[in-house]
């Protein structure tokens, strides 16, 4: 049921700025412990003897999870709010982390992989709450843009810090210091965090052109909750949208990112380290300016912003791909900035979610679109683990150029699936809009 009430948001203040810092705070360790294997993929191949096929396992669970949870954690947070949800997400994680840092064999560090999965499916989602119930609904895209900026420092955590402790300790001191820090963080948001500002008593969200509060009190219904929010071309949209845009970036950060770059290309660590550090450098750039444009371009985010970073990431890729031998170090680096437009184009998919959808199936909406993004991560991440075994170059001392060039080549078939259904989707949401003749 929702009510309307005459009540209109101020500013935020400090309380809620605190609020958010603290979120995205969380959300930072987050994408640390999504990535935390990424930075280490070789000592972990080497700690479990995996080949790739096994290797990418890790990271295609993880992601399963953290997918198939987004539905059902964005029904709970339209239940319950998101401080319990995030609570229980850090719990998670922490749990998840300290198995990985004992994990004697495969099948552990895959349960705890898990664990990290279903934790951090919880808590993206909960900030886009907490942004949705503690600022003005025109601040929305910006601060979207902004809880996605600061998140990806949590990727630079992995890539330099985690990797030097790791190298300086232990595998089971680095990775249990990541769990020491969720217990840390369970703390600060179940102290901090509160559903809602005091003065409105229950979640909120706030109509752009008016300012008018409106004041959500839902219950769980799974089937009707997810068939309405689905059947709005405008949720599909951003559904696609999350599904094409970040993927490559997702694949190339996630896992397979520095083996490609070391082992593929002839790169230091040094070097490698460095290029995935611009890579997220420059998504913290695009993200305020994709950001600024979606909120002032909201009838032509699909055609001026998404599909041109889709189209820049394939072409850059294929141009490595084709590339005779070891690619020049400036295509890498255009390799790098192209993959980094993917995360900011990907955040425009929730302001689709947001703008069709009401206030009572804002989270449903949001876990349905999220999920879009890591499908495709988890399948591209599978299919070039699988390309390289096939080709018998799926341990570190047989990876190849030639080999890694042939299973990037993977992703081809998933920009292609998303595109067209971008295309498709923005066509019957443009029409229902009465924006289009047809």
């Amino acid at each position: 049921m929702t009510i309307t009430s005459s009540i209109r948001l101020a500013t935020p203040g400090w309380r809620a700025w605190m609020i958010w810092i603290v979120g995205v705070a969380g959300y930072v360790l987050a994408i640390a412990n999504r990535t935390s294997l990424a930075a280490v993929g070789v000592e972990a191949a080497d700690r479990f003897m995996a080949d790739a096929s096994t290797l990418s396992m890790f990271a295609v669970v993880q992601l399963a999870v953290y997918g198939g949870a987004q539905v059902p954690i964005g029904l709970l947070l339209d239940r319950y709010g998101a401080r319990p949800i995030m609570v229980i997400g850090m719990i998670l994680m922490a749990v998840g982390q300290l198995l990985m840092a004992v994990s004697p064999s495969i099948g552990i560090a895959i349960i705890a992989r898990i664990l990290l999965g279903a934790g951090d499916a919880a808590i993206f989602p909960g900030v886009l709450r907490l942004i949705a119930t503690w600022f003005p609904a025109q601040r929305g895209p910006l601060m979207v843009q902004m809880t996605g900026i600061v998140g990806q420092t949590g990727q630079l955590i992995a890539l330099v810090p985690l990797a030097a402790f790791l190298h300086a300790t232990s595998w089971s001191i680095a990775f249990g210091s990541i769990a020491g820090l969720g217990v840390v963080f369970t703390v600060l948001i179940a102290v901090i965090i509160r559903n809602h500002p005091p003065e409105t008593g229950a979640d909120v969200t706030v109509n752009t052109d008016t300012g008018v509060i409106r004041v959500v009190t839902s219950a769980i219904d799974t089937g009707t909750g997810i068939r309405a929010a689905w059947k709005h071309p405008g949720t599909r949209l951003a559904f696609w949208s999350h599904f094409t845009a970040p993927f490559a970036g997702t694949a190339f950060v996630l896992l397979w990112g520095m083996p490609f770059l070391t082992a593929g290309q002839g790169l230091s660590s040094a070097q490698g380290a460095g290029l995935i550090s611009l890579y997220v450098v420059v998504g913290m750039i695009f993200g305020p300016i994709l950001g600024e444009l979606s909120r002032r371009l909201p009838n032509q985010r699909s055609m001026a912003l998404v599909l041109p970073s889709i189209t820049l990431q394939a072409t850059a890729w294929l141009a490595v791909i084709v590339w005779p031998g070891p690619a020049p170090t400036w295509l890498l680096v255009i390799l790098a900035i192209a993959l980094a437009t993917g995360g900011p184009a990907s955040m425009i998919a929730f302001d689709h979610a947001r703008t069709h959808n009401p206030a009572q199936r804002l989270s449903t909406a949001t876990g349905v679109t999220n999920s879009g993004g890591f499908l495709a991560a988890l399948t591209a991440i599978f299919f070039i683990g699988a390309a390289l075994d096939l080709q018998g170059a799926g341990t570190p001392d047989a990876y190849s150029l030639e080999a890694f060039q042939i299973a990037f080549f993977m992703q081809v078939p998933l920009w292609l699936l998303g595109v067209v259904s971008i295309l498709i989707t923005r066509y019957k949401t443009r029409k229902r809009m009465g924006l289009t003749r047809r």
